[in-house]
Protein backbone atom coordinates (compact mmCIF):
# COMPACT_ATOMS: atom_id res chain seq x y z
CA UNK A 1 0.00 0.00 0.00
CA UNK A 2 1.33 3.60 -1.33
CA UNK A 3 0.94 6.30 1.74
CA UNK A 4 1.29 9.77 0.87
CA UNK A 5 1.47 12.67 3.41
CA UNK A 6 0.65 16.37 2.13
CA UNK A 7 1.87 18.48 5.49
CA UNK A 8 0.50 21.85 6.00
CA UNK A 9 -1.38 24.34 8.57
CA UNK A 10 -4.43 24.53 6.54
CA UNK A 11 -4.88 28.03 8.22
CA UNK A 12 -7.86 27.37 6.08
CA UNK A 13 -7.88 24.97 3.33
CA UNK A 14 -7.82 26.28 0.22
CA UNK A 15 -8.70 25.44 -3.60
CA UNK A 16 -5.46 25.04 -4.58
CA UNK A 17 -4.98 22.41 -0.80
CA UNK A 18 -7.77 20.64 -2.14
CA UNK A 19 -6.47 20.24 -5.92
CA UNK A 20 -3.07 19.02 -4.45
CA UNK A 21 -4.82 16.49 -2.09
CA UNK A 22 -7.00 15.11 -5.41
CA UNK A 23 -4.25 15.03 -7.48
CA UNK A 24 -1.54 13.74 -4.66
CA UNK A 25 -4.54 10.76 -4.23
CA UNK A 26 -4.07 9.77 -7.94
CA UNK A 27 -0.65 8.75 -6.46
CA UNK A 28 -1.09 6.63 -3.54
CA UNK A 29 -3.53 4.53 -2.00
CA UNK A 30 -3.94 6.17 0.97
CA UNK A 31 -2.77 10.31 1.26
CA UNK A 32 -2.53 11.29 5.00
CA UNK A 33 -3.28 15.49 5.83
CA UNK A 34 -0.64 16.29 8.17
CA UNK A 35 -2.11 19.42 10.06
CA UNK A 36 0.95 21.11 11.61
CA UNK A 37 -0.27 22.21 14.84
CA UNK A 38 2.20 25.14 14.79
CA UNK A 39 1.44 27.28 17.73
CA UNK A 40 4.46 29.68 16.45
CA UNK A 41 2.36 30.73 13.16
CA UNK A 42 -0.19 31.97 15.40
CA UNK A 43 -3.21 30.07 13.40
CA UNK A 44 -6.54 32.23 12.35
CA UNK A 45 -8.72 28.18 12.87
CA UNK A 46 -7.71 26.35 15.70
CA UNK A 47 -6.63 22.92 15.09
CA UNK A 48 -10.03 21.04 15.48
CA UNK A 49 -12.03 23.57 13.08
CA UNK A 50 -8.89 23.21 10.50
CA UNK A 51 -9.02 19.57 10.67
CA UNK A 52 -13.06 19.96 10.49
CA UNK A 53 -13.16 21.50 7.56
CA UNK A 54 -10.19 19.34 6.22
CA UNK A 55 -12.35 15.86 6.93
CA UNK A 56 -15.77 17.60 5.25
CA UNK A 57 -13.84 18.57 2.21
CA UNK A 58 -11.66 15.29 2.10
CA UNK A 59 -14.69 13.42 2.71
CA UNK A 60 -15.93 14.17 -0.60
CA UNK A 61 -12.79 13.74 -2.57
CA UNK A 62 -12.01 10.45 -1.08
CA UNK A 63 -15.52 9.51 -2.53
CA UNK A 64 -14.97 11.16 -5.60
CA UNK A 65 -10.85 9.67 -5.94
CA UNK A 66 -11.41 5.89 -4.44
CA UNK A 67 -8.20 6.86 -2.22
CA UNK A 68 -8.39 6.93 1.64
CA UNK A 69 -8.15 10.45 2.58
CA UNK A 70 -7.22 11.58 6.50
CA UNK A 71 -6.16 14.11 8.47
CA UNK A 72 -3.47 13.49 10.97
CA UNK A 73 -2.32 16.34 13.49
CA UNK A 74 1.02 16.37 14.10
CA UNK A 75 3.68 18.55 16.17
CA UNK A 76 7.00 16.45 15.74
CA UNK A 77 9.11 16.73 12.57
CA UNK A 78 7.55 15.92 9.25
CA UNK A 79 9.83 13.40 8.93
CA UNK A 80 9.06 11.67 11.88
CA UNK A 81 5.15 12.24 11.12
CA UNK A 82 5.89 10.45 7.89
CA UNK A 83 7.27 7.10 9.75
CA UNK A 84 4.73 7.30 12.31
CA UNK A 85 2.21 7.26 9.13
CA UNK A 86 3.91 5.04 6.90
CA UNK A 87 3.90 7.34 4.12
CA UNK A 88 6.91 6.50 1.43
CA UNK A 89 5.93 9.62 0.03
CA UNK A 90 5.37 13.66 0.53
CA UNK A 91 3.70 15.28 -1.58
CA UNK A 92 3.92 19.21 -1.51
CA UNK A 93 2.48 22.01 -3.52
CA UNK A 94 4.59 24.55 -5.78
CA UNK A 95 3.20 27.13 -7.75
CA UNK A 96 4.90 26.50 -11.45
CA UNK A 97 3.18 26.41 -14.46
CA UNK A 98 0.95 23.13 -15.82
CA UNK A 99 2.26 21.97 -19.17
CA UNK A 100 -1.05 19.83 -19.52
CA UNK A 101 -3.88 18.99 -17.19
CA UNK A 102 -4.20 15.47 -18.34
CA UNK A 103 -0.17 15.35 -17.25
CA UNK A 104 0.86 15.32 -13.77
CA UNK A 105 3.88 17.03 -12.88
CA UNK A 106 5.97 15.25 -10.45
CA UNK A 107 9.16 16.95 -8.86
CA UNK A 108 11.93 14.67 -7.73
CA UNK A 109 14.64 16.07 -5.40
CA UNK A 110 18.42 14.33 -5.76
CA UNK A 111 19.84 13.53 -2.16
CA UNK A 112 21.22 16.23 -0.68
CA UNK A 113 24.81 15.13 -1.37
CA UNK A 114 23.57 15.81 -4.91
CA UNK A 115 22.07 18.96 -4.68
CA UNK A 116 24.79 21.39 -4.86
CA UNK A 117 26.39 20.37 -8.43
CA UNK A 118 24.57 20.99 -11.58
CA UNK A 119 25.63 20.35 -15.44
CA UNK A 120 26.87 23.54 -15.69
CA UNK A 121 29.73 23.68 -12.79
CA UNK A 122 30.29 20.24 -13.49
CA UNK A 123 31.76 21.10 -16.98
CA UNK A 124 33.43 24.45 -15.76
CA UNK A 125 35.45 22.27 -13.05
CA UNK A 126 36.46 20.07 -15.70
CA UNK A 127 37.62 22.00 -18.11
CA UNK A 128 39.43 24.22 -15.43
CA UNK A 129 41.28 20.63 -15.17
CA UNK A 130 39.27 20.25 -11.59
CA UNK A 131 38.09 16.98 -10.34
CA UNK A 132 34.89 16.20 -10.94
CA UNK A 133 35.17 12.01 -10.26
CA UNK A 134 32.52 12.17 -7.20
CA UNK A 135 30.01 14.57 -9.81
CA UNK A 136 29.47 11.92 -12.88
CA UNK A 137 29.56 8.56 -13.26
CA UNK A 138 33.18 6.43 -14.04
CA UNK A 139 31.67 6.36 -18.20
CA UNK A 140 30.42 9.98 -18.07
CA UNK A 141 34.05 11.17 -16.78
CA UNK A 142 35.54 9.32 -19.53
CA UNK A 143 33.62 11.08 -21.85
CA UNK A 144 34.05 14.49 -20.32
CA UNK A 145 38.09 14.02 -20.46
CA UNK A 146 37.37 12.94 -23.67
CA UNK A 147 35.64 16.19 -25.12
CA UNK A 148 37.71 18.51 -23.25
CA UNK A 149 40.94 17.29 -24.22
CA UNK A 150 42.40 16.99 -20.96
CA UNK A 151 44.41 13.65 -19.83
Amino acid sequence: MRIGLYPGTFDPITNGHIDIIRRGAALVDRLVIGVAINRDKGPLFTLEERVEMIEAECGKLSQETGTEIVAHPFENLLIHCARDVGATVIVRGLRAVVLDSSVETVFLMAEAKHQAIASRLVKEIARLDGEVTRFVPPAVHARLVEKLGKS
